[in-house]
């Protein structure tokens, strides 16, 4: 029994000119038929822009349709007689949660929609408690939504459409501003809801992890249906996911890398312990069914679990950087070759790359800095508390913690929007809450990108509002418009976005209109805070390269927070993390994720693939190296793979020697003992001279990467 359904839906948005005209029409939806079956969990995909938020908004009556039909419960949304009873069955949440937030106390936005149904109080405050409860706002209940972090703000408002208990739940990028632990609460509690109550959920996403356990996906493009199948049946289809900006899961991908580097596994695999099944298969394989040799029960590997372990020299990785043009898409990161040489350098050139940091200037200092939020007696709380560090010139620093924990705090008293309550920042050693400090001056050379970029675009086209940061500089229009129009192409936009509204942009590009507006004032410091929130796959990449570019290319330092651990392993060279206030961690990104079980206490969480390591190892594959993201673990495993092959050769070769010797020689046992010494001792000095050459090779590349780096700030400066 289907509880929606729609029938050649479609919708367009038209824009009106300054008469009243439409000037332009744009098809949001083409043709839009599925039903949606009642009690099922219905994840739905697509990139920025394909018309998944203007599906949802038809499906609550918040849009009427420009023809078609859609029906919820059997009602027809395009009829107004039907809006109340469809909004009671159909509870949505939105991306941006201060377009649903309208209370000034926690626990009365909560009420309100409960109180509007005519429920009686006793129902309300059971559901208000129960609902905070289930996504971990009990402690905030009395305090203001305008003093909560965009993360805790979106959790009042999951639990205030749950509070109502709809038959169906849409959620669109409801996760996209909150940290591991809260995104792992939100989706528990709806699949709870989905599991236990029969509630209807579509989830609107672009983590397709949080589909990976849905009943049914559906995948946009264009307005249209493209896909439509198990996760399992979508999943499969990775090429065609590419090339519709899109992405596979991370145990999905790791398949597809190692299958297309030569070991024979399941690329269907969607669950850890069915590509674990089906790497130790492999390597068992090519052993030549030596299980024993391959996975001895007392060997124990370099990071203290049983199992295979590589240690050793890489073998050659030509098959695994032979990955498909479309992998390396798919990815959107290093290709397996890079991964491999990265993995080869190891710890030594990280450790190198932080002491080279250590000597470049200080830019910012943070000493004993506490702030206190003011208010009621409930929010007077400390948002943070007494911090104290150092970042230099040229960095790139990423910033991490539980939403709540101060990120957004840290980030604004860097550039003076607000000062410390005890304690001081210094930008250049200068105090930048001092009397008489030059903040005009400060905003130019340290440019902020807040989480919504369209609360700081304004103007009436693109171009006149990036050139609003340089006119206030007291450039004139025509130096401004230069640097304006500079910066919009750096960010990868082009001339014809130059007097399009910001407004009509997609949110990839009023983010990259944000950072344009930063450039054009020419900073030497970029702060952004959440800059990827709700992008698509594909755009998150774009926009993260992006800042590498800025970053390697201009020498401009980064100080960026983002809760995707994965793009933080592979971009930032320090990691800050915070909690409740105080930096609870700070160092290179593989020593930051080495500490997973604190992580996991504060709320945050490693990169999966550092996880799956770890089940790697309960199983028997124990991996030396580095695994941290999708492509160093794939270099890791085909090491073993190829060593294991090599392994068996030489084993069974030495094995038929020593019988044919036993045949004839009763001393052939001690022979074999001997020469297997040799052999051993010889592996060790090659290895030994083979790991001083990655060394030194490491420490060359460390140093000319500082010396290029102290190059672009020269020409900075």
């Amino acid at each position: 029994m289907s509880i929606i359904k729609t029938l050649d839906l479609i919708h367009d948005f038209l824009i009106r000119d300054e008469s009243d005209q439409v000037a332009q029409v744009t098809r949001s939806l083409d043709g839009v038929s599925l039903e949606i079956e009642k009690g099922s969990f219905v994840a739905i995909l697509g990139h920025n822009g394909s018309g998944k938020s203007t599906l949802a908004r038809h499906l609550n009556a918040l849009l009427a349709p420009t023809s078609g039909t859609v029906w919820v419960r059997g009602r027809d949304t395009s009829d107004p007689v039907n809006y109340q009873e469809i909004r009671k069955s159909a509870g949505m949440v939105f991306q941006n949660p201060d377009n649903q937030i309208i209370a000034s106390v926690v626990e009365e936005d909560v009420a309100f929609g409960p109180e509007n149904l005519g429920l009686p109080s006793e129902t309300i405050w059971e559901r208000v408690q129960r609902c905070l409860g289930e996504v971990g706002m009990t402690a905030y209940k009395e305090h203001s939504p305008n003093r909560l972090s965009g993360g805790q703000k979106q959790r009042v408002a999951i639990a205030g459409i749950m509070a109502m208990q709809p038959e169906c739940m849409i959620l669109d990028e409801a996760t996209a501003m909150l940290d591991p632990k809260g995104r792992r609460e939100v989706m528990e509690a709806i699949h709870k809801l989905n599991r236990e109550e029969g509630v209807t959920i579509l989830h609107i996403t672009h983590d397709v992890e949080e589909a990976v356990d849905a009943d049914r996906i559906i995948v946009m493009e264009k307005g249209r249906v493209v896909m439509d199948g198990t996760p399992a049946e979508i999943f499969a289809q990775a090429e065609q996911l590419v090339a519709l900006r899109l992405e596979v899961p991370e145990i999905t991908r790791l398949a597809l890398a190692l299958k297309k580097s030569g070991m024979p596994v399941d690329t269907a695999a969607l669950t850890e312990e069915a590509l674990i099944t089906e790497i130790r298969a492999a390597l068992e394989a090519s052993n030549d069914g030596h299980v024993g040799s391959a996975f001895p029960g007392n060997a124990v590997g370099s990071d203290g679990h049983a199992g295979r372990t590589f240690t050793g020299n890489a073998p050659d990785v030509t098959k695994a950087a032979q990955i498909t043009d479309e992998f390396s898409e798919l990815t959107g990161k290093m290709s397996v070759a890079s991964a491999a040489q990265e993995t080869l350098q190891g710890a030594s050139a990280v450790r190198e790359t932080m002491q080279a940091a250590s000597a470049a200037p200080e830019l910012i200092r943070f000493d004993n800095v506490s702030f206190t939020y003011s208010g009621s007696p409930t929010d007077a709380a400390k948002a943070l508390k007494e911090v104290s560090l150092t970042i230099r010139q040229g960095s790139y620093v990423g910033l991490i913690g539980q939403t709540g924990s101060g990120k957004s705090t840290f980030l604004q008293h860097i550039n003076g929007l607000i000062h410390p309550t005890e304690g001081t920042v210094l930008y250049r050693g200068e105090d930048i809450a001092a009397k008489g400090y030059d903040r005009k001056a400060l905003f130019g050379r340290a440019g902020l990108i807040f989480q919504y970029p369209e609360h700081q675009l304004f103007e009436e086209t693109v171009i006149r509002d990036v050139m609003f940061g340089p006119k206030n500089l007291g450039l004139s229009d025509e130096e401004a418009r230069a640097r304006a129009e500079k910066a919009l192409l750096r960010t990868g936009l082009t001339k014809a976005h130059f007097e399009k509204s910001p407004f009509e942009l997609s949110g990839g590009e009023k983010r990259r209109v944000a950072i344009a507006g930063v450039l054009a004032m020419q900073p030497e410091l970029l702060i952004l805070d959440e800059p990827t929130a709700g992008l698509d796959p594909a755009g998150r990449r774009e926009l993260f390269e992006m800042i590498r570019q800025i970053h390697e290319e201009e020498g401009v330092t980064i100080i960026l927070s983002s809760h995707y651990m994965e793009d933080m392993a592979q971009y930032a060279d320090r990691l800050i993390v915070m909690h409740d206030g105080r930096v609870e961690m700070d160092g290179s990104p593989e020593e930051v994720y080495g500490r997973r079980d604190r992580l996991t206490e504060i709320g945050l969480a490693a990169p999966r693939m550092a996880y799956f390591k770890d089940r790697m190892a309960e199983a028997g594959i124990a991996v030396a190296s580095p695994c941290l993201t999708v492509e160093m673990t794939a270099q890791a495993l085909m090491a073993l793979y190829h060593g294991g092959k090599a392994s068996a050769e030489q084993a069974d070769a030495g094995n038929g020697t020593a019988e044919r010797e036993a045949a004839e020689n009763g001393t052939a046992e001690r022979e074999a003992a001997e020469n297997g010494a040799a052999g051993r001792e010889a592996a060790k000095n090659e290895a030994a001279g083979n790991k001083a050459a990655e060394n030194e090779a490491a420490r060359n590349n460390a140093a000319g990467n500082e010396a290029s780096r102290e190059m672009r700030r020269d020409d900075h400066a």
